[in-house]
């Protein structure tokens, strides 16, 4: 085989997955050192401790930035053509990157724009999408391939989907009530949010504990081993949201935990560049073979 042959399968951008990947690491210690220096609180107007407006400007730009950088790595591996898992798992993962993007512009606008906190906004309908078509493309991930793990794997899927929805249902307990200023109407629909996070998030824990079990070993499945991290990452990043919201009085965004909603968008990124260079690699090698 020629290494001009070999070098007509390279990617002819600056943006190597290498970069990317430092890129994506160097993103996720940058906002979490933004976090641990910039979190505290000081006094309001009022005696309240609060947060500086640009401290929580600068936790959404972090965050939304992760997210859609996501969703245009996955959809890179949607439109190829030599990607090697289903090219529809990577369409409804960047969908849900995309969604989780807008809907995050819109909450920060309406929290740090207009200084409201409503229970229910515009933004939920992009989270509800985000649910949606990330569970879809995980989902997909895992039906496209034959699912064989052994008991004691199965013994782990069902302890760890207990612990989750052990803790989901126990912060769920406390759960705040909407608003009495609310139209029955929208007090239904809040109410019915608040369980659809909670079961979505359980949910995408359960199915990314079996893609990590399913898919651990060999460097293809790296891709695999980040997106189950991110999936790790935004329930740890809810439940810590629902659990302030809930048990914390006058809660205000911005808690460190907070950060594992940007390592999660990093990490759904990095599985997407490397699943692309896995599938490059891939090709090369059979194309080597074939011309031998």
């Amino acid at each position: 085989m020629s290494k001009s042959y070999d070098d007509s399968y390279k990617p002819k951008t600056i943006f190597t997955t290498q970069k990317i990947i430092l890129i994506s690491l160097g993103w996720a210690l940058l906002a979490l050192l933004y976090f641990l220096l910039f979190s505290a609180k000081i006094p309001g107007p009022n005696g309240q401790e609060i947060r500086e407006a640009w401290y929580l400007l600068g936790t959404n730009i972090f965050e939304a930035s992760a997210y859609l950088g996501a969703s245009v790595l996955c959809w890179r591996n949607w439109q190829s053509t030599q990607i090697i898992s289903s090219r529809k798992v990577w369409l409804f993962i960047g969908l849900g990157m995309l969604a989780y993007f807008i809907g995050g512009i819109i909450f920060g606008y309406i929290e740090i724009g207009l200084g409201q906190e409503p229970d229910v906004s515009i933004a939920d309908v992009f989270f509800v999408m985000t649910y949606l078509f990330l569970g879809t493309g995980m989902a997909l991930a895992l039906f496209s391939r034959r699912i064989n793990l052994e008991k004691w794997q199965w013994l782990i899927v069902f302890a760890i989907g207990a612990l989750g929805s052990f803790v989901a249902w126990f912060i769920s307990q406390q759960n705040q009530g909407p608003s009495a200023e609310l139209a029955p109407l929208w007090q239904q629909i809040k109410m019915v949010l608040d369980w659809f996070y909670v079961v979505s998030d359980v949910l995408l824990l359960i199915i990314a504990t079996i893609m990590l079990l399913a898919f651990w070993g060999g460097k293809v499945s790296l891709s695999w081993r980040m997106i189950a991290a991110a999936a790790f990452s935004l329930y740890i990043a809810d439940m810590w949201f629902k659990y302030a919201t809930n048990y914390l009085l006058d809660y205000q965004s911005g808690d460190i935990l907070e950060v594992f909603w940007v390592f999660s968008g990093v990490l759904f990124g990095m599985g997407a560049a490397l699943e692309y260079e896995a599938s490059l690699s891939l090709k090369r090698r059979t194309s080597g073979r074939k011309r031998t």
